[in-house]
């Protein structure tokens, strides 16, 4: 599998150039692509990649801001006749283009940001559209959320997210949703998984800031449809984690009378690059089955020498009376991208159904 940015390859440039000619009898191919590769193209990444050709291409599109939208609008009709790689990830420059040049034309760039999510996704474009805009975007989100497109209605949710990962922050909505939770009504028994996902994810935004807010809104969607509950559950996960009460007693997950013996870890001391082993026993002592949502929490030590909590799902399901259960685990501490790894003591524990257990401590070392 090759590297993100490799995706700006120059046969895509070729191809793409070829459509563009197309629609546009002006569009010089040759000097486009000279202008993509000038400079540093090689050394860049793919995000920058990316801006890069946004900024290209407009120096061949017609500089009026509606009149260069009318062509992206012909250009990705003739991408999608030629099935030229439809969705891909490569042509969010598009998306890209709106927000950088369209950020004043308003009424164009909202019907722009229609046609185009049904391409290539805009929710990072929509952004500081709703930073500038505010509330006379979001209507128009909301009126997205009832569009027949699923692509449109998930923009609609996905895009108002208060807390969207690698996009910017929307501020205003992470102190107070209330004028995105009509785009969730709308949506909450849509259809489309890949819409209903992008509800769940959006509450959990919320839920982090405002947890009285999704707890409410749990309540009021409880049992409403097999979806809506599914959108509830994903959008709580961070609540689960975190052990909040009203929603572990809204799933009914209580932790009287289940009893954790024979918490070990088998490896007290782990390389990094190998694994932490480790087990315990759980039994149901109540005198009806119980729901028991099993987590374990490790307590990693960080570079200033203190410890965060990382909570991982083990499971969620019914244990019958005096059901004694082995449970043994393994986690890595293999090395990537996404986290770095400390030596010295750490911590591991087990959570049911929100209550943490006794910690154990274990050496981590090179």
């Amino acid at each position: 599998m090759g590297l993100i940015k490799d995706i700006y390859s120059v046969s895509f440039y070729e191809n793409f150039s070829q459509v563009v000619s197309e629609v546009l009898p002006s569009f010089n191919k040759q000097k486009f692509i000279e202008a993509i590769y000038e400079g540093d193209f090689t050394q860049k990444e793919w995000k920058d990649r990316m801006k890069h050709t946004t900024i290209a291409l407009h120096q061949f599109m017609p500089q009026n801001f509606p009149e260069a939208v009318a062509v992206i609008d012909k250009i990705i009709k003739n991408l999608k006749s030629k099935s030229f790689t439809d969705g891909n990830l490569a042509f969010i420059f598009f998306a890209d283009y709106i927000e950088i040049y369209g950020l004043d034309d308003f009424k164009t760039s909202v019907k722009a940001f229609v046609f185009i999510t049904q391409f290539i996704s805009c929710e990072f474009a929509v952004r500081p559209f709703i930073l500038k805009y505010k509330e006379k975007m979001i209507d128009e989100m909301i009126k997205w959320s009832l569009h027949e497109n699923h692509h449109v209605r998930r923009l609609a949710s996905e895009g108002s997210r208060p807390r969207l990962p690698w996009a910017m922050a929307i501020p205003f909505l992470k102190k107070d949703p209330s004028s995105i939770l009509p785009i969730l009504e709308n949506l909450k028994n849509d259809s489309s998984e890949y819409v209903r996902r992008s509800v769940a994810n959006n509450l959990n935004d919320i839920a982090k800031d405002n947890p009285q807010i999704v707890l409410e809104i749990a309540s009021r969607w409880k049992g409403h449809t097999k979806e809506t509950d599914g959108i509830i559950k994903h959008g709580c996960r961070t609540l689960l984690k975190q052990g909040h009460p009203e929603i572990l007693s809204h799933y009914g997950l209580e932790s009287t009378n289940i009893e954790l013996s024979s918490f070990e870890i088998k490896t007290p001391t782990v390389k990094i690059g190998e694994y932490l082993q480790f087990h315990f026993y759980l039994n149901n002592k109540n005198k009806e089955p119980k729901t028991i949502r099993l987590e374990y929490a490790v307590h990693y030590k960080k570079a200033k020498g203190h410890l965060a909590k990382k909570v991982f799902k083990i499971s969620e399901k019914i244990y019958h009376p005096n059901q004694l259960t082995k449970i043994e685990r393994n986690q890595s501490f293999k090395i990537i991208t996404t986290r770095v790894f400390h030596t010295g003591i750490h911590q591991l524990s087990i959570i049911i159904n929100g209550t943490e257990s006794e910690v154990l401590e274990f050496e981590l070392t090179n």
